[in-house]
């Protein structure tokens, strides 16, 4: 599994788990289906942000596939 910190090796349709900004402190994970990438920067040291395809939006921190 990689971590979700380069732009380029997350793709739309790529299953990732992420971690909401209301989870931060307790660093819950939320798996789901990349709908659309929001960060623009090629790397974030925090994880890539993206809303996956039920609508929630937070930071990459695994790719599973």
């Amino acid at each position: 599994m990689t971590s979700g910190t380069k732009r380029n090796e997350i793709k739309v349709g790529t299953i990732v788990c992420l971690v909401q900004k209301q989870d931060q402190r307790n660093g819950r994970l939320t798996e789901g289906i990349v709908k659309k990438i929001l960060t623009n920067s090629t790397f974030h040291p925090h994880g890539i942000k993206v809303m996956l395809e039920s609508g929630i939006v937070g930071r990459v921190k695994e790719i599973i596939k």
